[in-house]
């Protein structure tokens, strides 16, 4: 028994230190210290985690919670999922691609020789497996069964492995973070509202089948070279006709903050305008190259105030104040 609370308790203290390094690294570079500093005052080894870790950005998101997970519990031992889930099912796991609050990802090949095939797996390891998690994987399996559509990463397979572990297995995308690609691609205003526009559809199509996502952020809206649009990770999202058996009231923690909306901050229940309002946030984005909210927060609870109580700048307006100050040379 004390063994398992002292495994809850890291568990708790990493999803901690991994929540308050995806707000850092979603701040200006010249606020993350302060942010990191206020925010885990009362935590001395846990601030120097995130300062080791937040040193040596940018890097994966994998790569940067495995750097704090060794300096929270020491010399790392082989990776849970090489210890008992190296296959899931038809699946032979190859790499790590992703990992967050629903478990980790790996790209997956086909291995019971049916034929040839590479899938994106997530699965839940035993080192953060709880009853919650194991029914939001359930969850989002029945979700992804439901849609089917062109930009929605499809449902491919599912399961339990051999030794317990439960997974899913996903349509593997190549892709990049939808603000990252119209970025680097010097897209023009028509062809970044074509991408946003498929990215509408999709969620239009997801709402038609009653299904809310609830986390709409860059990260999980990838563009493909061929610009098409791919939507992942449905691990929070929402059947508007079922009753949530209770797991609606704690995903708090799931959440990603700057792309929250007003009711999710408040706490109150998630409708299809909450993804309405993150597609608003990844349009102004889009458009600008800046965030409407927590362009100069240092603090997670200056940023929920903001979020609640601010009206954002118009982004023609923004766009407009941009160009005089380029064209005038202030």
């Amino acid at each position: 028994m004390a063994d398992d609370d002292a495994k809850r308790a890291a568990n708790a203290r990493f999803e901690r230190l991994s929540r308050l390094l995806d707000e850092a690294l979603d701040l200006p570079e010249s606020a993350r210290g302060a942010f990191v500093h206020q925010s885990a005052d009362d935590d001395p080894e846990l601030l120097a985690a995130a300062l080791a870790a937040l040193a040596d950005e940018p890097e994966p998101a994998a790569d940067l919670r495995r750097q704090v997970a060794a300096a929270l519990e020491g010399p790392p031992g082989p990776p849970e999922y090489a210890r008992t889930a190296e296959r899931c099912g038809p699946w032979r796991l190859l790499h790590s691609i992703g990992s967050g609050g629903m478990g980790e990802v790996f790209l997956a090949e086909r291995a019971d020789g049916a034929f040839e095939q590479r899938a994106a797996v997530k699965l839940l390891p035993a080192a953060v497996r709880t009853r919650e998690l194991g029914l939001r994987l359930e969850r989002e399996r029945q979700i992804l069964a439901r849609l089917e559509h062109p930009s929605i990463a499809r449902l491919i397979d599912g399961g339990v492995a051999a030794d317990g572990t439960p997974y899913l297995a996903l349509e593997y995308v190549e892709g990049v973070p939808i603000d990252g690609f119209c970025a680097e691609a010097g897209l023009t205003l028509p062809a970044k509202l074509a991408i946003f526009l498929k990215m509408c559809d999709a969620v239009a199509y997801a709402h038609a089948h009653l299904v809310v996502h609830r986390d709409l952020k860059p990260t999980n809206v990838l563009v493909t070279r061929e610009r098409e649009v791919k939507h992942l990770d449905f691990g929070i999202a929402k059947l508007l006709e079922e009753d949530d058996l209770g797991l609606t009231r704690s995903v708090d923690h799931l959440l990603t903050p700057r792309y929250a909306a007003p009711e999710q901050i408040e706490g109150r229940p998630a409708t299809t305008a909450t993804d309405v309002h993150a597609l608003g946030l990844l349009l102004f984005e889009l458009l600008t190259g800046e965030r409407p909210f927590g362009v100069q927060t240092t603090s997670a609870l200056s940023l929920a105030r903001e979020i609640v109580e601010r009206q954002p700048e118009r982004p023609s307006q923004l766009a407009l104040s941009s160009w005089v100050e380029t064209d005038l040379g202030l």
